[in-house]
């Protein structure tokens, strides 16, 4: 009796469905059965290639155990290169700091101070930009062979630091600061740190820029040419009337010389359509100002009073 009331019930409730829903899916069978299925949780990537779907507990095979391996080893070499990067831009952030000091200190060349004074305002910083160079050559001993590596993090400074220097050299002794000569004031090493050759080379072409400036602001501030006083105003409006440098009719001759024989120098060189060829570019037009400012000062016979004045002074010292 029991077993067949049991499938009368059965009997009935599956008519009753197949009323409600005349075209039934499969999916609501599930509902009537009276099994639990357990779906397995979502295989990670490397079990799920290791195993497949067949074998999701399998454990994985040597192919991703290496794969695991190397991908760790990037993991810490680029955390080690991230901490390395951030040593050497703190350095690059105090270099900046000096030189924008340096800066500052050649600024009064312009104005009412003497050239050695100014200089060796300058030059206290020079001690301070070889111990932190020295900190970037050490830095650099902890990882041999990445030199161009991490070279961008400083590259930048270290132009400036260049033409800085290599102005302050012409400043004193009228010549070029050579390679050599930049190494031996920044107290670096070629075999292990030293310059790169494409800085000293952009950082000389920084520094024809401000011996340009540095002349157009002898000449226009000489009480001789006074229809140059608004181009004064425009330059520069802070500089004052210099009695030692405003009477350097000469120094267009020197700058003059100076660039010509540096650009013919660069012009030996086999140079790529890069920034150094740019820089290369731009020492043609600060040429010719100066060979502007140099004809000018010729017609106005500036030039002949030099040379009268540098005769006379010979042979009263004969």
């Amino acid at each position: 009796m029991k077993s067949a009331f049991r499938t009368a019930i059965c009997t009935a409730l599956t008519f009753s469905l197949r009323s409600l829903n005349p075209t039934p899916h499969r999916p609501h069978l599930i509902l009537l059965s009276p099994f639990i299925v357990a779906f397995p949780a979502k295989p990670s990537p490397f079990t799920s290639m290791a195993g497949g779907e067949s074998g999701t507990h399998a454990p994985p095979s040597p192919a991703v155990q290496s794969l695991e391996k190397q991908f760790d080893e990037f993991r810490h070499q680029l955390q080690d290169s991230g901490s390395l990067r951030e040593r050497i831009r703190s350095v690059s952030l105090e270099i900046e700091s000096a030189t924008r000091l340096m800066q500052s200190s050649l600024l009064l060349i312009h104005q009412s101070r003497p050239i050695p004074e100014v200089l060796e305002k300058a030059k206290g910083q020079i001690d301070l930009l070889k111990e932190l160079y020295s900190k970037l050559a050490e830095i650099m001993r902890e990882c041999p062979g990445q030199y161009y590596r991490y070279h961008g993090d400083w590259r930048s400074e270290t132009q400036t630091v260049v033409s800085l220097l290599a102005f302050m050299h012409w400043l004193e002794t009228g010549n070029l600061l050579l390679h050599a000569e930049a190494e031996e004031k920044l107290g670096l090493n070629p075999s292990e740190f030293g310059l790169d050759i494409e800085d000293y080379l952009i950082g000389i072409c920084f520094m024809s820029n401000d011996l340009v400036r540095y002349l157009l602001v002898i000449y226009y501030i000489c009480p001789v040419c006074e229809e140059n006083e608004n181009e004064l105003h425009t330059l520069q409006p802070r500089y004052v009337v210099n009695q030692v440098t405003a009477g350097d009719y000469d120094c267009p001759r020197k700058v003059l010389k100076f660039l010509t024989d540096l650009h013919v120098a660069f012009r030996m060189l086999n140079l790529r359509n890069d920034f150094l060829r740019k820089k290369f570019d731009g020492m043609k037009y600060d040429l010719r100002r100066v060979e502007e400012v140099y004809y000018d000062v010729k017609i106005r016979g500036l030039a002949a009073n030099v040379d009268s004045t540098g005769e006379q002074g010979e042979r009263e010292q004969s």
